[in-house]
């Protein structure tokens, strides 16, 4: 967007913000007088499209929060391109902060206490944050202000992150040991992040480094960092026991709320200290090993990850030919879907569409006009889905990257634990004959029901 150009009627101004996933730009509307951001999704050539989902995830989330915690959301919108109206909030993000480490005690506790207060707020709507980090972290008027909700999972929502992307998204230096496996959905996992934080505002580094590859991450399953007091002798052992709770692997092993957390930071005496407050050194090498190639914790891990894959509603897939599904054959498998939802009462619709990419040349991003493919397979399948007339929760919209659409289908039906597929007959032709067609591939290799619709010949 240019400054002086309308969206939802929202006039945009300066750009005030640009990150890595999105720009934020003031903007004023007629019908507010308040303070107005405009979020916008960046779409160049060779971006993430992990921004685009993430974008998707924080329209659903934003507007259903309220609350002095989180900024006030105005509209969202899909067209000419994805949009997120809010209330400008004045204060800065807690980044200055790393300017200055390690802070003094006081700070650090005062800090705290004010980021486990947004998080109890957040949680309580059943929202876990999944990227607390400084960045999204903003002091106004004696409170902390969550922002930037991309990665975020709302409990009665579906989770578009997990369904789509196998790795797991987030900041490497907060990461939760059990959001690196697939666990999306513990409050615990914010208070993980709250916890690395309280470590690095407290000794002035981090306690598991930036580590950028999935290996290294993968080490604070079993590898603990050095105790706060050996980094700093004047840390009270009552903060090195909150802290240290909280880096625990095992997410039962740290305070069962924010709420419970930010009780104790304001209630040092109340601290009941262990045998992790008096922790001058880290664990032996030898303990580190043992839970290395003998880790008792990370069976339950595993189990609490496929628990929570197994909750929500039942899943529809339909998978949709953008290029040479006729109106009629539309019609006809929207039909189907009805008649299949009403079957699965609670059941949710997951449109799928396949962007097919290529294995011996690069991919671009943008078409010949300059627009962003994804995103214009995105409004396609929105306009597709129109008129099945379901709210927001029962129906999402997904883009796969992929060679081959039959696997692009069939990964993503195993993955999301999809109950039924629906797909379109293409038009029969001699390749087709020949070759085998992506509808017979996902019938013979799902493991799930699937329908095929076919329009009846004349």
């Amino acid at each position: 967007m240019r400054t002086g150009e309308v969206i939802g009627g929202f006039t945009a101004g300066a750009v005030l913000h640009r990150g890595g996933m999105a720009e934020l730009r003031e903007a004023t509307h007629p019908d507010h007088s308040l303070p107005i951001l405009v979020k916008l999704p960046l779409l160049a050539e060779g971006d993430d499209p992990a921004a685009i989902v993430g974008f998707e995830m924080e329209q659903m989330i934003l507007p259903r929060l309220s609350g002095p915690h989180v900024p006030r959301c105005l509209g969202v919108g899909h067209e000419p391109l994805p949009w997120i109206a809010m209330e400008r909030i004045e204060g800065e993000t807690l980044l200055p902060l790393l300017d200055r480490l390690p802070l003094p005690i006081a700070e650090v506790v005062e800090t705290g206490a004010l980021i486990a207060d947004a998080l109890c707020a957040l949680h309580r709507q059943g929202v876990v944050h999944l990227d607390v980090k400084p960045a999204n972290l903003m002091r106004a008027g004696g409170r902390i202000v969550l922002l930037d909700f991309g990665l975020s999972h709302h409990a009665q929502l579906p989770d578009l992150m997990s369904e789509e992307f196998r790795l797991p998204y987030g900041s490497a230096p907060y990461m939760a040991p059990e959001q690196i496996i697939g666990v999306r959905g513990d409050p615990a996992s914010d208070l993980f992040a709250l916890g690395a934080f309280l470590y690095a505002l407290t000794t002035g580094r981090n306690p598991f480094g930036d580590p950028q590859h999935m290996g290294v991450m993968k080490r604070r399953l079993w590898w603990d960092p050095p105790p706060p007091r050996a980094l700093r002798p004047d840390c009270p052992p009552w903060l090195q026991e909150i802290i240290l709770r909280n880096l625990e692997v095992e997410p039962a092993r740290r305070h069962p709320t924010a709420a419970q957390l930010a009780f104790d930071l304001r209630h040092p005496e109340q601290v009941s200290q262990g045998p992790r407050a008096a922790k001058l050194k880290r664990d032996a090498w030898s303990e580190r090993m043992r839970r290395r190639f003998h880790p008792d914790h990370q069976p339950q891990l595993r189990r609490n990850a496929i628990a929570m894959a197994h909750v929500g509603a039942p899943i529809i897939a339909v998978a949709i030919d953008l290029e040479e599904t006729s109106a009629e054959l539309a019609a006809a498998m929207r039909g189907m879907v009805t008649q299949i939802m009403a079957t699965l009462p609670g059941a949710r619709v997951a449109c799928v569409n396949v962007l097919r990419t290529h294995l011996l040349r690069p991919d671009m991003a943008l078409d010949e006009e300059g627009r962003n493919k994804h995103l214009q397979r995105l409004l396609e399948l929105r306009h597709w889905s129109a008129p099945l007339k379901l709210p927001e929760e029962r129906l999402t919209h997904h883009v796969l990257e992929q060679t081959s659409a039959a696997t692009a289908i069939l990964e993503y039906a195993q993955a999301s634990r999809v109950d039924h597929i629906i797909l379109g007959a293409r038009a029969d032709s001699l390749g087709r004959r020949v070759l085998g067609s992506v509808a017979a591939e996902v019938a013979r290799d799902a493991g799930c029901s699937v329908t095929v619709v076919r329009l009846r010949p004349g």
